[in-house]
Order: structure tokens, then sequence, then C-alpha cells
């Protein structure tokens, strides 16, 4: 089959494409025949080894999973014995092992069926990104008559977490690039401010920061006295902690204050994709696709997404 694959950590261009061989099915796995494969931070920071954080996890010196990607749309083409959630033929999406590519495995807790009327594109844009604002949202205990300050709310887990925290009543500002003002106040935002400009002043209930960029104490002079702040990974240049060291730091702090500090870790689950397919369906979520790329242009896609000029999501189609 064809297959984007890496064996150093770098830059885009480690990514080339070659012929590999079909992943065998485990007795309890499934075998997705992949239509297309979502883009995120994520997928950046496996295939750079950034930070070396990660590396732990993934492999000190190559990367074990020669192939990359993890969001995924596509066709069962095959379960294991053990598996009865899910049948050959049936549309999925989720999140899968190596899924730029043909074909990929996928654990079936981490898969749910396509909502209805999405094409396999718009669904490849939606699991790691959606159930991470998902869970940011309910972390942050959003609710009617909220304020909320969403920091990078034009990019993939920003554009869905205007979304979701508009669509329960809050009153949401959102921050980005002045060139995607129009784009962010389309998802919902009642105000929206471009960061190159303009600072937000005020205090807000709850701040979810997908940025990674401003300092925990700048953060909380935003936030009222009893909000609740949610980072959301983070992009700083830290070469052993990048972003996450703001998380860790806002988790120790957190029981010293009243302000509720949060570092957000995230997993697609089979349940919270099925919720989020609910909300796709009734319209009070719509899926944020900037541009889709060819799977030979992979490392194109990773590109233009860490450019920051992404309104939404960016997917490769297989």
């Amino acid at each position: 089959m064809k297959a984007i694959t890496q064996d150093r950590y770098g830059p885009s261009a480690v990514l080339t494409l070659n012929d590999i061989e079909l992943p065998a099915v485990a007795p309890g796995g499934v075998l997705v025949r992949v239509a297309a494969a979502g883009v995120d931070q994520g997928v950046w920071h496996l295939m750079a080894g950034r930070p070396y954080l990660v590396r732990l996890a993934t492999g000190p010196r190559r990367p074990r999973q020669r192939v990359p990607g993890m969001d995924l749309a596509g066709t069962v083409a095959a379960v294991g014995r053990d598996v009865t959630a899910f049948k050959v033929g049936d549309r999925v999406f989720g999140n899968g092992e190596g899924t730029y590519a043909e074909y990929a495995r996928a654990k079936p807790a981490k898969l749910a069926p396509m909502p209805r009327g999405l094409s396999f594109e718009r669904a490849a844009a939606v699991p790691v990104s959606a159930c991470t604002a998902l869970d940011a949202v309910e972390d942050a205990r959003i609710a009617a008559g909220h304020s909320v300050l969403v920091l990078g709310a034009a990019g993939g887990v920003g554009s869905y977490a205007v979304q979701l925290a508009a669509a329960l009543g809050a009153e949401v500002t959102g921050v980005c690039r002045g060139e995607k003002t129009d784009f962010v106040r389309g998802l919902g935002a009642a105000h929206v401010l471009d960061y190159t400009r303009e600072e937000p002043t005020g205090r807000f209930d709850a701040i979810l920061d997908t940025g990674g960029q401003r300092s925990i104490p700048a953060l909380r002079r935003l936030l009222k006295p009893k909000g609740t702040l949610v980072i959301i990974g983070g992009e700083t240049d830290g070469k052993w902690f990048g972003g996450f060291g703001r998380s860790l730091r806002a988790q120790a702090l957190s029981p010293f204050t009243g302000q509720r500090l949060r570092g957000l870790v995230s997993l697609v689950k089979g349940a919270r994709l099925a919720r989020v397919g609910e909300l796709i369906e009734s319209g009070a979520v719509t899926v944020p696709l900037d541009r889709v790329f060819p799977l030979a242009e992979a490392g194109a896609a990773i590109d233009h997404m860490r450019q920051g000029r992404v309104r939404g999501k960016v997917v490769v189609t297989v």
C-alpha cells in the first residue's frame, strides 16, 4: 500500500511516499481503508520530535511509528475476531495508527460512525480538534451567560471551541490574526480581537488558551476571581517541555488560588466522537475546513498548518 513514512525526526522533508506492507489486524482491532486524514499540531510534534519530552513515548532517536497521522475517516476493511461494534463496510471516523496511508489500524474504542451527510474530508477534520475543544469547554464549566475568551480562535481546536461555547449561550470573545476576524465572527463569536493590534481587556469567567504564548500571570489578570483557565497544548519553542511547561505550572499553582487553572490532556474516545457527531448533525457545530492536500503532499499540508494562516482545519486525502 502507499504510505507516507519517516525514519528520523525533523522538518517535513523527512516525509516520503513509499510502498509498505498492509498492517495486520489484531483480534481486538479494526483495519480502516483511509479516505482522508486530519492534520494538527500533534502530528507536527511527533514528526519533529519536539519538544524532546515526546520522544519518551515515541522513540529517543527515531520514531517507532514510521507512518505519521492520527485522525482518519474511511471505511472498515477488516475487523478482528473479537470486534462486534463494527463490520466491514461501515463508514467511520476517529483515531488510528499511521493514518497517512491507504490503510490504518484503529481500536474500536477510538472510532464512531460518521455523522450523516458529512464527507470523508470533513469527517477527518473532526476527531482530535473537536474532542479536545469539547473537553476544554466542559472542563471550564461554561454555561449560558458566561463570558469566555478563546485565544487562537481561528485554529483547529479554537474554531470548534468558539462554536461549542456559543452554542451553550456564552458570550465569546475570540482572538486571532486580523485577516481571520470575519471567519471567527462567523463561528459565533460576539467579539473578535486582532492580536496584532489590540489586547483583551476586562475579566472573563473562562479562558481557553490554544495560542500558547501568554504567561500564566498575564492570563490570570484576565480571569475573574473564581474563573477557570484551560491551557490546551502550547506551541512555545522550548526544546524539552515546549508549551507543556505552562500546563504543568498552572496545575501546580491552582490549589493555592481561588481560580481554577487547568492543563488539558484530551484523548479521542468513541463516546466523545459520537457526541460531537450529534452536534454536527443538529447544525450546532460546523466543520471548518481550510484546505485539502493529496497524500503525496502531506509534508506541504503540515507546513501550511504551521504557518499560522489556516482558518480551521487542514486535511490530507488518500
